[in-house]
């Protein structure tokens, strides 16, 4: 068990907490890491791209000359990729680009991850990520005593409204329930920050 302080959101010591060495304090494997970002990124890749291939473009059915007796290649249609307008060959196709990760593999990139970020003494303990009112300004200076330059902040499973409509307007902030917490948001992000119920609903989740 690593013990570790709570802070308020004024950067006040509030209490101290034990992080389990079971999702906080495991080897960090850097294979994990990087298979659980290519997985996350393959899956957000919209898959779109498209080109024409020859029997999508416009252009004559007609063969365009004789097979035989003119001297030049023998040809059979306009719209093949050797002509100017003619379609594309091996061109992009509508497609997925996500494929799969074991369930556990994702499970121990995500323990690989936080315990990253407790080895380098970038994780947060916050007591709450509470404001009174949605004020950005009062959030700025907030994050600006912790001396944040880039962080992610995890709540439970409910997020204050007043908290997340603040932070929409700082760019170096993102903030996510425990249950939307993943790798590659952890790892983009400089500092790792964890409400108290965010960080019982993982220990829980991960043990």
């Amino acid at each position: 068990m690593v013990e570790c302080v709570v802070l308020s959101l004024e950067n006040k010591e509030v209490g101290k907490v034990n992080l389990s060495d079971d999702v906080f304090g495991i080897d960090v494997r850097r294979d994990l890491l990087q298979r659980a970002v290519k997985w996350q990124l393959a899956r957000r890749q919209s898959g779109s791209h498209k080109v024409k291939e020859r029997g999508e473009v416009k252009g004559t059915t007609a063969k365009m000359y004789r097979q035989k007796g003119t001297g030049k290649a023998r040809h059979g249609s306009r719209r093949v990729s050797q002509f100017v307008g003619g379609g594309v060959t091996f061109g992009p196709r509508v497609r997925s680009h996500a494929h799969g990760l074991p369930k556990k593999v994702r499970r121990l990139a995500l323990k690989c991850a936080l315990s990253s970020k407790q080895i380098e003494g970038k994780l947060i303990i916050l007591d709450k990520a509470v404001l009174k009112n949605p004020k950005t300004k009062v959030l700025a200076t907030c994050v600006g005593d912790f001396g944040w330059q880039s962080a992610l902040v995890v709540d439970g499973s409910d997020i204050d409204d007043n908290f997340q409509r603040a932070a929409e307007n700082l760019g170096y902030i993102d903030v996510l329930p425990s249950q939307g917490i993943n790798v590659y948001d952890i790892l983009r992000r400089d500092v790792l920050v964890l409400t108290r119920s965010a960080l019982d609903a993982l220990e829980e989740r991960l043990k």
